[in-house]
């Protein structure tokens, strides 16, 4: 790999890179456990609900409704919501490595991730992710989903740059490979190591 390519933008995935899932099935299955649900029927539910709520077509609390509270429970919405909203840590390595890369080099910075709107809400206000981040193409603000191909021209298009001016980073391979399909350069993240020598050869390398 060349490291004359010039790069202009970082189009950044989150869950996985930055922070952990919002809402994935460890979290269900936790939540499960946690509130005396049975896990079986609320995921089917949720793997019917969640593109919705995904692409912001219905909010959080109708979500919610659809898979936990369309029958009475000893617990409230708000309760369910801390618990969703508590599953979300740093991976501050990751976090503090790329905001003094950006510093550094003054890149554009997007971010594209599926995720639901007061989810992302509550990790991009909590974790102080637009110290990095320029804007936000996230799914349920967009109404596009990964893997559609839409997504990530929009990301550019905002941005105002080219695919091959473009470096895509996801821990998975799949949303990596529709990445390429568009002449993005893509790194499938594994652990922060990894993605600096990744970078390294494009030339954006720490001082």
């Amino acid at each position: 790999m060349s490291t004359t390519i010039r790069i202009k933008a970082l189009l950044l995935d989150i869950g996985g890179v930055f922070l952990t899932n919002g809402w994935g099935h460890q979290s269900r299955r936790l939540a499960a456990q946690k509130f005396n649900i049975d896990y079986d029927e609320m995921n089917e539910r949720h793997k019917v609900a969640f593109d919705a709520y995904e692409t912001g077509k219905i909010n959080l609390n109708e979500y919610l409704q659809l898979i936990v509270f369309y029958q009475k429970k000893s617990f409230t919405k708000e309760d369910f919501k801390d618990f969703m909203f508590a599953q979300s840590q740093p991976l501050q390595p990751m976090i503090d490595w790329i905001y003094r890369l950006k510093q550094q080099y003054k890149i554009k910075t997007a971010s594209v991730n599926n995720e639901g709107r007061e989810l992302n809400d509550y990790r991009v206000c909590t974790f102080q992710l637009n110290r990095f981040i320029d804007v936000f193409v996230s799914s349920s603000y967009v109404h596009l989903r990964k893997p559609d191909k839409d997504i990530y021209k929009l990301a550019m298009d905002i941005l105002l740059v080219k695919p091959e001016e473009t470096v895509y980073i996801d821990d998975r391979p799949i949303f990596i490979e529709v990445a390429k399909s568009l002449g993005i350069h893509a790194i499938h993240h594994v652990n922060l190591e990894q993605t600096k020598l990744c970078l390294d050869e494009f030339g954006l390398s720490m001082e």
